[in-house]
């Protein structure tokens, strides 16, 4: 039966060589509006492989979590973080420089801001950080893998729905406290009705088939 959260299996070597670790993952990337959010996790590994089941089962790729269980998540593997740190790309950055560009400037933005030291870098996906100096690893479904990129991922979502929640205050017809700028049926049919708004990604199909506001 597959395991529904991290092993520790990828951490474990890095540990042996008594490695820290930082994992960072980004959310938002396939959204129609907002900005794209990553952050960065530094945890205790050593003290959280040794965490209790609940503690350990719910540091998992965010995706699999409610919103009830991310925000259970964070407040669980709080005393396991050594350091944590996120950043953000635009949507007018997404527009300028692209998706896979705007990925790796927000998640170099939340790596600029940690404080804590670490010795190996655990991507999320399959390219490395390009330009990045120091060690590092690209793991291909990390957040699935990695107690260190799945607490990235964790932290990312949580920021990001936040501001997206704050940003439906200011333009309430797109519904973005609920869809946080994917594209569901309801935002796409505001998008008809009332066009597009400063958060939208104008290089985004079907956003550039929308007048602005």
């Amino acid at each position: 039966m597959k395991t529904p959260f991290p092993t520790g299996d990828v951490e474990r070597p890095f540990l042996e060589k008594n490695q820290t670790l930082c994992g960072v993952d980004e959310v938002g990337r396939g959204c129609l509006a907002g900005p794209v959010y990553a952050a960065a996790a530094i945890l205790d590994l050593e003290a959280l492989l040794a965490a209790p089941l609940e503690t350990r089962s719910l540091i998992r790729d965010s995706k699999t979590l409610s919103k009830a269980q991310r925000d259970k998540s964070r407040a669980l593997m709080t005393p396991y973080l050594l350091d944590s740190a996120w950043g953000q790309a635009s949507a007018e950055e997404v527009d300028t420089h692209g998706i896979v560009f705007a990925c790796f400037l927000a998640m170099k933005r939340a790596i600029a801001l940690l404080q804590h030291p670490f010795d190996h870098l655990l991507v999320d996906g399959r390219p490395c950080i390009p330009n990045f100096a120091g060690p590092q690893s690209a793991i291909i479904k990390g957040d699935q893998k990695c107690f260190s990129i799945a607490a990235a991922s964790i932290i990312a979502k949580i920021e990001r729905d936040h501001f997206m929640t704050c940003a439906a205050l200011q333009y309430p017809q797109y519904g973005m406290e609920s869809n946080v700028g994917y594209g569901t049926q309801h935002h796409l049919e505001a998008l008809q009705n009332h066009g597009s708004c400063p958060l939208h990604r104008k290089s985004f199909a079907p956003i550039r088939d929308f007048p602005a506001l």
